[in-house]
């Protein structure tokens, strides 16, 4: 899931922590490509298909921004909160007769193929997996199975959103597995390894 990497739609934390709006751009540019080449190794790699969930922009510019993929497909996220958008993506696949779906955001520089790979195989224990994120939030989840109350009650964007989903996990009886934590590049001080 993304966001289109053009000036004002994308990496607002990161425009406002000292970037300004189009080197934010240019980060979310070069972490989409990053993202979209581990995609394309995982694929290979497990016989998946990916595809880019894009925000902030409408077929056209997915579909410019798909042109180097190996397995390019593109779907647009549609309006909403986070919670929704990504609701809806994994009722889509679904629909379409996947049997395990992954979601996984554009803005983590240490993103590897192991890491798609490892959650893919937790979803044959569990039907659950999340990555942690440094931020309280999540890198990545992943399904077996629809789950649309797990996306209800949860702070979007806020320090809380992986303790909520873990806690709404519960309340619904749905097994999970932890994968490794990773963190996210969201803001000015997030870049610092990466100078």
């Amino acid at each position: 899931m993304a966001r289109a990497p053009a000036p004002l739609r994308c990496k607002s934390r990161l425009a406002r922590g000292g970037l300004g709006p189009r080197r934010a751009a240019t980060v979310q540019s070069r972490l989409l490509a990053h993202t979209q080449l581990v995609l394309d190794q995982a694929a290979a790699q497990q016989g998946a298909r990916s595809r880019l969930a894009l925000a902030g922009a409408g077929a056209r510019c997915g579909r410019r921004l798909l042109a180097g993929a190996t397995h390019p497909e593109l779907v647009l996220q549609g309006g909403g909160g986070l919670g929704l958008r990504m609701q809806r993506q994994f009722a889509l696949g679904f629909a379409q007769g996947y049997r395990a779906i992954v979601l996984v955001g554009s803005d983590l520089p240490r993103l590897a193929a192991a890491d798609l790979q490892q959650a893919f195989a937790a979803l044959q224990r569990e039907p659950l997996v999340l990555g942690p994120a440094d931020d309280g939030g999540y890198w990545l989840i992943g399904l077996q199975r629809p789950a649309a109350a797990l996306f209800a009650g949860i702070d979007w964007g806020g320090p809380h959103v992986l303790a909520q989903t873990l806690a709404q996990a519960r309340r619904l009886a749905l097994p999970f597995s932890l994968l490794d934590h990773q963190a996210d590049l969201d803001r000015a001080c997030d870049l610092v390894p990466w100078r």
